[in-house]
């Protein structure tokens, strides 16, 4: 099976919206809308239709203007078409941090390129909304018990697509990798998880010094590639 395929059977068969959550959180689904599912499909199997194993880009969980809508994490509507040239029928608002990866993916060559060797995932591969605002699992001590045996999961059955398992390049320094370096040491799945700023971080607050934090994230990649 190629790699864009376990991709598709695992986000349209496996993952299922009956999660169990701490009351007041919801749980953000949209991976059996019709549009949702026609992007992600254009989408993988543009750029993932080989069997070539990848390195693992881990986010947080998806969040409501990008992976949300389009099904494609740090990919919304506006990159979509823009920087994948796959048309949809979604408004194309701009979205932070998907600014920033495809700066990014931009330096390391593109897509074409970028994705030949590194697969954008999320430690939780569904997303959260609380108050009608994105909600990361690490928010609540409630929430990230309940759904860490669906992160070891999540890891478990994507790691079968094709991974590298040398490093993990982690988006976020602070929770996210820490909860994900506890996780690897127990877990062993990967050699060595390596820690970048999030996207949303750097644009929100160090967009000054965009270019240092660039620069960070090709190093890193670069490191990671051998």
């Amino acid at each position: 099976m190629s790699f864009s395929q376990s991709v598709l059977d695992f986000h349209f068969k496996t993952l299922t919206p009956d999660w169990k959550l701490p009351k007041g959180v919801e749980l953000l689904f949209p991976f059996d809308g019709e549009d949702t599912q026609a992007c992600m499909t254009a989408f993988y199997e543009k750029y993932f239709d080989d069997d070539n194993p990848r390195i693992f880009v881990a986010g947080i969980n998806p969040g409501r203007f990008g992976a949300g809508v389009t099904g494609v994490p740090f990919t919304g509507p506006k990159m979509l078409r823009e920087e994948c040239s796959i048309e949809h029928p979604f408004t194309s608002r701009p979205e932070l941090s998907a600014d920033f990866i495809y700066r990014w993916i931009n330096a390391m060559g593109g897509p074409e390129v970028f994705y030949k060797d590194f697969y954008i995932t999320s430690a939780c591969p569904l997303g959260f909304v609380k108050n009608g605002k994105n909600y990361n699992y690490y928010d609540d001590k409630k929430l990230e018990k309940a759904i860490r045996p669906r992160i070891i999961e999540n890891f478990n059955t994507q790691l079968a697509f094709g991974s590298r398992t040398d490093f993990l390049l982690c988006l976020g320094e602070g929770k996210n990798y820490k909860f994900l370096k506890a996780l690897n040491d127990e877990q062993k799945w990967f050699g060595e998880v390596i820690p970048l700023s999030h996207p949303r971080f750097v644009m929100q607050y160090k967009r000054k010094s965009l270019d240092t934090y660039l620069e960070d994230y090709v190093a890193k990649s670069q490191r990671a590639l051998g």
